[in-house]
């Protein structure tokens, strides 16, 4: 649990400034669930340059709380918290120097986003807030005033946590979390996990995490594995301490951040899926009379595939859909073994590709359009689907035919500055897992939109 908070203050020298206005967003990782924002009387003048900066007036606090009267409550709300802040260094001395001239020790870990920005994000020029979240497209209003600056701070918490592909962040904090003494530990993990798409990780008491999952119903696969009874999944019951989670909304992005997560993380129990499994592949060819023939081969990491399989079963399927769907001629998919006339031709379904009624030019528009569909090779574009709220998308980028990474976006802002996008883009590896994960997607129609970029 983390408590993201902003301070403002009333300036002036080194350990004497005092709090004028206060903002803390309880956050899970995902959503805000608890908040406390106030006015603070500091007993003391502002200085001059922070009035005209905030826009916060001795005359506004004059009636507000005093620090002793919302002490309490900071207490309360940041309780076996993590404390974060964009420069944290700053607002937790303030809050731990309020706290002691109460005569009260106040202390929590904390985590600075000034910081973690320049870790995950060392591209950008600046890390100040104002212009990290205007390079970032993050919304912000009410700037220099607490509750503005931390709720932006909370949208920049949480990009930086699906930036985090090492999960470092989770994993500390999953280690300083109090560990609570109930009796069956699994129905209490299980109680916290949403019926979701996402991907969840198991971390044992140290943080460290041990398995690495993905599901469209987090909390249904989590009690498959606590109640599953081979011998992997009582590995699992017994080491596991705490399940966090990154809901995705989109199966496609929660598919590429599971591939890419193992082989970045290597958890004990991921054993299977840190290496490719693909053995089957989509290739093509031209033949002698100019027809353009597709086969299935064997997986080739010097050849460059139209798409790939997991088995030769799932190859053929795919392949006699494919077949169907495009019009396409089974004798030259090599589905449909002859020297004459294929299947599907003495059934009208098929032009004559394979006794040369249908012209090559014409046959090899439909492999064209086929190719298209089905592969990104030198495409540029964004494949569009849902995100993690109603009003936010989720992006996968292809730029002349790499898989860049994934971002999202909220629909209330464009992306079409390119620059922009990339800055929220969390960037991934295009290997030959990500490049079948997508295929597959495409191939299968199931992103809400694909926007061809030029």
């Amino acid at each position: 649990m983390y408590a993201i908070l902003d301070i403002e203050t009333t300036g002036g020298k080194y350990n004497e400034e005092g709090i004028t206005e206060i903002a803390i967003y309880k956050f899970d990782g995902h959503e805000i669930v608890d908040q406390f924002i106030s006015l603070v009387n500091p007993e003391k003048t502002i200085q001059p340059f922070v009035a005209n900066l905030t826009g916060i007036s001795n005359d506004m606090l004059r009636n507000a709380p005093k620090f002793y009267e919302v002490a309490k409550r900071i207490v309360e709300i940041t309780s076996d918290c993590i404390i974060v802040a964009h420069n944290a260094v700053f607002d937790y001395r303030i809050l731990r120097t309020e706290f002691m001239r109460l005569g009260f020790d106040y202390s929590r870990e904390s985590l600075c986003t000034v910081e973690l920005s320049k870790k995950l994000l060392p591209e950008l020029k600046s890390y100040s807030l104002g212009k990290l979240v205007r390079e970032l497209g993050i919304p912000m209003s009410d700037r220099h005033r607490a509750s503005g600056d931390a709720k932006a701070t909370v949208v920049l918490f949480k990009l930086l946590l699906s930036k985090d592909t090492k999960k470092e962040i989770v994993s500390s904090a999953v280690r300083l979390e109090p560990k609570k003494q109930l009796d069956n530990k699994l129905l209490r993990i299980i109680d916290t996990m949403p019926s979701e798409t996402g991907v969840y990780y198991m971390h044992r008491e140290d943080g460290k995490i041990i398995y690495i999952g993905k599901s469209t119903n987090i909390k249904k696969r989590i009690i498959q594995h606590f109640t599953g009874e081979n011998r992997k999944s009582k590995k699992l019951q017994e080491e596991v301490a705490v399940v966090t989670y990154e809901k995705t909304g989109s199966d496609l992005i929660a598919l590429l951040k599971e591939s890419e997560e193992i082989k970045e993380n290597k958890p004990i129990y991921n054993r299977a899926l840190r290496k490719t499994l693909y053995l089957n592949q989509l290739e093509s060819f031209e033949d002698e009379n100019g027809y353009i023939n597709l086969k299935i081969a064997k997986a080739d990491s010097e050849k460059t595939p139209i798409t790939t399989f997991t088995n030769l079963q799932q190859a053929k399927n795919t392949l006699y859909k494919i077949t169907e769907t495009f019009g396409l001629c089974q004798k030259l998919t090599g589905l449909y073994k002859t020297k004459g006339a294929c299947f599907l031709h003495s059934i009208d379904q098929c032009a004559g590709a394979c006794i040369g009624k249908e012209t090559p030019e014409e046959y090899n528009k439909k492999i064209a359009a086929f190719m298209k569909k089905n592969s990104y090779e030198k495409q540029h574009m964004l494949l569009i689907d849902r995100g993690r709220e109603i009003d936010e998308r989720s992006v996968v980028y292809i730029e002349k035919g790499v898989f860049r990474g994934i971002a999202f976006f909220n629909l209330n802002y464009q992306i079409n500055n390119p620059e922009v996008l990339k800055s929220l883009l969390t960037p991934m590896k295009n290997n030959k897992d990500a490049q079948h994960i997508i295929q597959s997607y495409l191939r299968r129609n199931k992103v809400l939109k694909i926007i061809e970029l030029s």
